[in-house]
């Protein structure tokens, strides 16, 4: 039996037993970690071996997101603090080899404390282009504000987590950084036109579309759909998100529980499957939210069967690495341009 296109949450930092029974009836394809999911390296890798055995896959993925900076779900005292976005933006500027080696760095030392727990998938890279007056949610989260700039600090943290065993989820296509709102609480619009978005947002993800997985964006686009967010617009997905970017992997919504979407958790998950997204994410770990997540999420078939499982099978053995060397070659980076790495 095939799993069904969902990624859930859990509430604390073990699995209770409803969820545990929930897990294994509905069998979501992977799991999603937070700061209440997590307080020892020992207690996390624990509850990752709970949800795996409780779904019957050895490798079903586990993500969460550490970028870095301010979104960091992982901390001290028992993990590193790494530097936001914004620091391999600034090295990039006074010098671009610095700042990609920078990037891949810093991702190569926070795939080795994923995969030290078996976490398998980052939420990173980001390829959203803040401009001035866009709501602070993206903010110094970013690389840049230029395409290539920003696509190129991207794919430098893809192979860094990539080198580490970790597989990489762009975020947010098709673009983030326009947004004056939060979307965990309300629905931003943009109304720049179309080609100003292909010139800009669109271009910095294009370079990326190769990449194994990436997460939509709540955010409406009125010159490509007045009506409905990337996340549930079937004419973002197919002609932007597919045709313009032209991305080809495995398309996951952002947390469906965010109040940018409109409706119930169920009319929310039956359009963000309508529209074309392969995975519904579900990250608040509310457990009658789960279940109406799963009734509304069909089993994992078809294309978004066959891009989940090349996303999976992508995913490749650790390299070789020295993380006390890795990361003082990091901070000497930062130090050199006098960058703030925090």
């Amino acid at each position: 039996m095939n799993s069904r296109a969902f990624i859930t949450g859990v509430s604390g930092l073990e699995l209770s037993a409803e969820e545990r029974e929930f897990i294994q009836s509905e069998r979501p394809w992977g799991f999603i970690l937070f700061k209440r999911n997590i307080a020892t390296p020992a207690q996390v890798t624990q509850l990752v071996g709970e949800l795996r055995k409780a779904v019957g896959e050895a490798d079903a993925p586990v993500l969460i997101d550490q970028e870095g900076g301010r979104v960091q779900r992982l901390g001290p005292p028992h993990w590193p603090i790494y530097p936001p976005g914004a620091v391999f933006d600034a090295l990039y500027n006074i010098d671009r080899a610095a700042g990609l080696s920078a990037a891949r760095l810093s991702a190569r030392l926070i795939a080795a404390d994923l995969l030290d727990l078996g976490i398998t998938v980052d939420c990173l890279p980001l390829a959203d282009l803040p401009v001035p007056g866009a709501d602070a949610v993206i903010g110094n989260r970013a690389y840049g504000t230029e395409p290539g700039k920003v696509a190129a600090i991207a794919r430098a943290v893809t192979e860094g987590l990539e080198q580490g065993g970790v597989l990489p989820v762009l975020k947010h296509i098709p673009g983030h950084g326009r947004a004056t709102a939060d979307t965990h609480f309300r629905l931003p619009e943009v109304d720049t036109p179309k080609a100003e978005l292909e010139r800009t947002d669109f271009a910095a993800f294009q370079p990326l579309a190769d990449l194994p997985m990436a997460m939509t964006a709540h955010v409406v686009f009125s010159a490509l759909d007045p009506a409905h967010p990337a996340t549930t617009s079937a004419t973002i997905i197919e002609q932007v998100i597919r045709g313009v970017i032209g991305f080809q992997g495995l398309l996951m919504s952002d947390d469906v529980s965010m109040n940018a979407l409109a409706g119930t958790i169920a009319e929310r998950t039956r359009a963000i499957v309508t529209a074309g997204c392969d995975m519904v994410l579900h990250c608040n770990g509310n457990l009658d939210e789960m279940r109406e997540v799963a009734r509304e999420t069909p089993e994992l078939s078809g294309k978004a069967l066959d891009r989940a499982k090349l996303a999976l099978a992508s995913r490749k053995a650790a390299q070789p690495f020295d993380r006390q060397a890795a990361r003082a070659e990091l901070d000497a980076l930062i130090n050199r341009a006098g960058i703030l790495s925090a």
